[in-house]
């Protein structure tokens, strides 16, 4: 999900497509809370690990 939101702020900034670049900052947020949340050890979505 990281990698992803990482791809859409690349297009979104180069194509000057702003919506790509809000979804692209968002997923890469999100990604990054799920990543920490797995990493502390803490269930996320009812799994021990978010990979």
């Amino acid at each position: 999900m990281i990698v992803l939101g990482l791809i859409l702020l690349v297009i979104g900034a180069v194509a000057g497509i702003s919506i790509l670049w809000t979804i692209g900052l968002v997923l890469a947020v999100i990604g990054a809370v799920l990543w920490l949340l797995g990493s502390l050890g803490h269930a996320v979505g009812g799994r021990r690990h978010y990979w």
